[in-house]
C-alpha cells in the first residue's frame, strides 16, 4: 500500500478540529494505555514531492518583521530553544475557542484577527506556530492527528498540532500550540509517532515541556486517542496558491480511512505505511 487518490478534497484540517473539554479535566493517575502501532521503515517513492517556503520568501519575511520574530529567538542556543520561545509566544496570542474559525486561514490574517480579540481553534494555533517557526529558520509542518474511529465518530475526530524539524538533532518534535506542550521522554522532546509509541509502552519518564502549567497526565489521557492516523500536506508554502494534496500515515494492518465523521469524503490524499516516507518531509 503506497498511495490512493480519492475524489473529494480532504478538508480535515479546516473543519474537524476537536473542541470540548480541556485536558486537565481528564487527569488520572498513571500513564494512559495506548494501542501499540506498527509502521514500516522502507523507502517509498511518493507520487508528489514536499514543497516548503524558505525564511526569506516574501510572506515569511513579512511575518517575521511585522511580529518581531527575530528578536523572539535572538540568543537562543539551538533549534529546540527557538521552538520553545515561539510556542510560548503563539500560545499567548489568543485564548482557545473550539468552534470559531477565522475569516481567512493564513497565519498573518489569523494574527491580525486575534489582535482584535477573536479566539480560534487548534487548527489556527498550529498554522501560526508552523509559519512562525519557518520564518525564523526552523522547518515546521502542520500535523493532523486522527482517531482510529475517524470514519464512525459523529464529532471530535481530530486534533491539530505542529511538528518542528530540529536540524541540530536531526529529528521531528511534536509541538501542541494550543496548550504550549512538547511531549518528552526523560527530558528529550518526542515526535508525534515517538510519543504514541512511548504511551503504548507506558515508558517511565514521560512528561511534557510547557510554560502553561498543563498536567502531563491530563494531557496524555486527552490526546492519546488522536494519535492513530497522522496527516500532513505535501505543499506547505505560504503566500502562494498551493495544492491541497496530503499524506496520510496509516498503521500497518489498519484501514485506510475514506470518510470523516460518517459523511465527509476524504480526497486528494496519498496513503502510506512508511514512517520513513512520512518523515522525509524535511529539508
Amino acid at each position: 500500500m503506497n498511495y490512493s487518490k480519492a475524489v473529494v478534497t480532504f478538508v480535515l484540517c479546516v473543519t474537524f478540529c476537536v473542541s470540548g473539554t480541556a485536558p486537565s479535566t481528564f487527569a488520572q493517575k498513571g500513564t494512559p494505555t495506548a494501542r501499540a502501532l506498527k509502521f514500516k521503515d522502507e523507502r517509498v517513492t511518493l507520487p508528489f514531492t514536499f514543497r516548503r517556503s524558505e525564511p526569506d520568501d516574501p510572506y515569511l519575511t513579512r511575518l517575521r518583521e511585522e511580529y518581531a520574530l527575530a528578536g523572539l529567538v535572538k540568543g537562543k542556543g539551538g533549534d529546540y530553544e527557538k521552538v520553545r520561545a515561539v510556542s510560548r509566544w503563539v500560545r499567548t496570542r489568543w485564548e482557545h475557542n473550539g468552534s470559531n474559525m477565522p475569516e481567512k486561514p493564513d497565519p498573518i490574517s489569523i494574527l491580525e484577527e486575534a489582535k482584535q480579540g477573536k479566539r480560534f481553534r487548534c487548527v489556527e494555533y498550529s498554522a501560526v506556530l508552523a509559519a512562525a517557526l519557518n520564518a525564523v529558520g526552523v522547518r515546521a509542518r502542520v500535523l493532523s492527528l486522527l482517531t482510529e474511529d475517524v470514519e464512525t465518530r459523529e464529532s471530535g475526530a481530530a486534533h491539530v498540532v505542529a511538528e518542528a524539524y530540529l536540524a541540530d538533532r536531526k529529528k521531528w518534535v511534536m509541538v501542541d500550540g494550543q496548550y504550549d506542550v512538547v511531549p518528552t521522554l526523560k527530558g528529550k522532546p518526542l515526535g508525534a509517532v515517538e510519543f504514541q509509541r512511548a504511551l503504548a509502552k507506558r515508558e517511565k519518564g514521560l512528561g511534557v515541556d510547557t510554560f502553561s502549567g498543563m498536567s502531563a497526565e491530563g494531557y496524555f489521557e486527552w490526546v492519546a486517542p488522536y494519535l492513530f492516523y497522522f496527516v500532513t500536506r505535501f505543499d506547505g508554502r505560504y503566500g502562494v496558491a498551493t495544492s491541497r494534496k496530503e499524506l496520510v500515515l496509516v498503521p500497518v494492518g489498519a484501514k485506510e480511512p475514506k470518510v470523516v465523521q460518517r459523511k465527509w469524503p476524504i480526497g486528494d490524499v496519498v496513503y502510506t505505511n512508511s514512517l520513513r516516507a512520512f518523515n522525509d518531509a524535511r529539508p
